[in-house]
């Protein structure tokens, strides 16, 4: 076997001396990108041109062959880019579009303590918009909300779907009452592990604490461990923060790892959902609504309440089939106090600055007992383009 032409040492300054080349190269390929963004304000062009992306990425593919570079790795990486370079550019036109957001430091409100995942969330969601948090800790999802409403916090952070234990409800009991408009998403990948603050064995473990919903999204796990009992807390933050106070060999949480090292507690199983991909869709609820412009995608979210006679919900639905709109979210809730009655909440890929979405309003309106906009808002999860590698 040849031996190495450098030392271990000689390699690795090699590697660390490129990869500093790599981060100086994305930073200019994300400052040209906000020149592009500045261009299509001329030119009224959108942010997102899936010809062009298509094209770019069966260029970079074909070029990545010179190099023996494999397609998927290729495409992979140049979707982080692009992502990148499309929020970056919304982010931009979007302080354009509400100069009276523009804040240093907001103050954002979500459920539980450091660490939970509506906490990560916030800093994930902010920290693309390059502002600073001073962060409110909630112990319930009202109060995340009343903590706007009343003026002492900005932004209230909520999670809103998971993509294994579906819609969470009180969230959305929530909205029917509040005053405050949606003016963001963000979806967050969410990794559950159990979380020990001594060292044990899974065998071990007869008490589990954790908020309900990672107990839902781990069900598989929890009945493989038997006769377990399951401790409700407000969130997994408080979880961990039990588990980390109590010490005891037979007592797990469930939350995030890194999240976990902040109460001092250790990963003892991972990916102990029952979704390898897990993901919540977070909303961020404000006292005004925002302006969006055109030239990014938008997404509205409005509820309603139809009448009590047969296909009065499929009318309301043609109308939206009618005028080419995307439905992506259709969620119905009791409404308080009104037995067998429902209020419907809608998503629908669309942007009330825009004609269509403002005709399509009024023709609800007529058709509706009851009709509501709860927010209007950019599109933050950029899919990915596909392209046949």
């Amino acid at each position: 076997m040849s031996k190495p032409t450098m030392s271990l040492d000689e390699i690795r300054e090699n590697v660390s001396r490129i990869d500093k080349q790599l981060l100086s190269l994305l930073a200019d390929r994300r400052k040209l990108s906000l020149e592009v963004a500045k261009s299509k304000i001329q030119t009224q062009k959108p942010v997102r041109d899936i010809e062009r992306e298509q094209a770019l990425l069966e260029r970079l593919v074909a070029d990545g062959h010179t190099h023996d570079l494999d397609p998927q790795y290729v495409t992979k990486i140049f979707h982080s880019v692009i992502e990148d370079s499309v929020l970056y550019q919304q982010a931009f036109l979007q302080r354009l579009a509400n100069p009276d957001n523009e804040q240093p430091l907001a103050r954002v409100s979500f459920l539980g303590g450091k660490g939970s995942y509506s906490n990560l969330a916030a800093r994930n969601f902010f920290a693309r918009k390059h502002t600073k948090l001073a962060e409110i800790q909630c112990p319930s999802f009202k109060e995340v909300i009343e903590v706007v409403e009343s003026g002492n916090a900005d932004y209230g952070v909520l999670p809103i779907e998971n993509t294994s234990s579906g819609s969470i409800n009180d969230v959305y009991d929530q909205l029917q009452h509040t005053r405050l408009s949606i003016v963001g998403e963000i979806t967050q990948p969410i990794e559950h592990c159990l979380l020990t603050s001594v060292d044990t064995d899974v065998d071990k473990i007869n008490v589990l604490y954790s908020h309900p919903q990672p107990h839902q999204q781990c069900s598989e796990f929890l009945r493989s461990l038997g006769n377990i009992k399951q401790e409700y807390c407000s969130s997994t933050a408080e979880a961990m923060k039990v588990v980390a106070e109590l010490k005891q060999p037979n007592v797990a949480a469930i939350g995030n790892a890194s999240s976990g090292e902040l109460y001092g507690l250790k990963p003892l199983k991972f990916g102990i959902a029952n979704q390898q991909e897990n993901h919540t869709r977070f909303i961020v609820v404000a006292r005004k609504p925002i302006d969006v412009t055109a030239l990014i995608p938008a997404k509205t979210t409005f509820i309603m309440s139809t009448g009590q006679t047969a296909g009065s919900l499929v009318e309301c639905l043609l109308v939206l089939r009618t005028r080419g709109i995307n439905m992506t979210k259709l969620e119905s809730r009791p409404v308080l106090g009104n037995p067998w009655e429902e209020m419907f909440y809608v998503d629908v890929e669309g942007n009330m600055r825009t004609d269509i979405m403002k005709e399509t309003l009024e023709e609800l309106t007529k058709l509706t007992r009851y009709i509501k906009v709860l927010g209007s808002y950019p599109i933050e999860n950029v899919a990915p383009t596909e392209i046949d590698v």
